[in-house]
């Protein structure tokens, strides 16, 4: 029994050694997003929690929200680190990038829930995200909790072609799109949890 813990504790930490090699291979790739998986999952992980998620599934969504992202070593790196405004063809191509993360994730099957929270991070409570259009409870609840997460860390964080968004400013942007963009659960999860992520 004592060996079998320790083997699945060894399994947990070499799992989280391979996440972080992933995420700095990325943010090798991607000059902009230095930090931003990180930030993203633990945003993540504190809005499941308050939401009241517990034992493995709050340990996929926080490792997904770690993930969200792998699919951009998929994307040529003059369109990734481009500091113009994106031609339909390049924002197309952006737009793959939760399709490859799936398909690089679930050639594992020990990732396959993983997988397909990484596959929706990018789909809207009203519908018009993407890859699929899916909405509200469709989209599977860590994509929907990673989304508002990854919305919140690119609007407080500065880009080539734009200052970073005010805390404060952020906060009416995303109570705005509350039941629009956002799951309104997952926003007045934010709401409790503002003032620890804006210290």
């Amino acid at each position: 029994m004592m060996f079998y813990h320790l083997s699945k504790i060894f399994r947990a930490q070499h799992l989280h050694d391979v996440i972080e090699c992933l995420t700095a291979a990325l943010e090798a790739k991607d000059m902009y997003t230095s930090g931003h998986s990180s930030r993203v999952a633990d945003m993540t992980f504190d809005l499941a929690r308050v939401i009241g998620v517990k034992g493995s599934k709050l340990e996929d969504i926080h490792i997904a929200a770690h993930l969200h992202d792998i699919g951009k070593m998929g994307i040529p790196e003059n369109i990734l680190n481009k500091t113009g405004k994106l031609l339909p063809h390049e924002w197309a191509q952006i737009q793959r990038h939760p399709e490859i993360g799936y398909n690089i994730l679930y050639k594992s099957k020990q990732l396959h829930k993983i997988a397909k929270m990484v596959f929706h991070h990018h789909e809207r409570w009203d519908g018009k995200g993407y890859p699929n259009g899916l909405e509200k409870d469709k989209i599977p609840l860590g994509s929907r909790l990673i989304g508002l997460a990854d919305g919140i860390d690119a609007m407080t964080s500065a880009r080539p072609y734009r200052q970073a968004m005010s805390w404060d400013d952020c906060m009416e942007e995303i109570i705005l799109n509350k039941g629009i963009q956002f799951d309104p659960v997952a926003v007045e999860a934010a709401e409790k949890l503002w003032k620890k992520w804006e210290r």
